[in-house]
């Protein structure tokens, strides 16, 4: 008798701690899902400026030594360091 109330406070101690830690895992898995989304946002946006840099600068005419030229250089030593944070690569 003793035996089987031990038991079953047991089976339910134990039901209660898993159904608490399935309960966590869940909001971790939302909190992930929604990084990767946003992760996935930023790639997309990171991909997009990059194009737009290359589509601007494909004659060189920004490389000159006034402050256009060393604002453009300045933006695109910025793209590049973004690039390194693409995760569609």
């Amino acid at each position: 008798m003793l035996l089987t109330i031990i038991l079953s406070i047991l089976v339910l101690v134990l039901g209660y701690t898993t159904y608490n830690l399935l309960g966590k895992n869940e909001k971790c898995e939302d909190i992930i899902t929604r990084y990767e989304n946003y992760m996935s946002n930023i790639s997309d946006i990171i991909e997009i400026s990059n194009k737009k840099i290359k589509e601007v600068d494909i004659k060189g005419s920004f490389d000159s030594d006034d402050e256009v030229g060393f604002f453009f250089k300045t933006i695109k030593s910025l793209q590049d360091q973004l690039n390194d944070f693409n995760t569609k690569k």
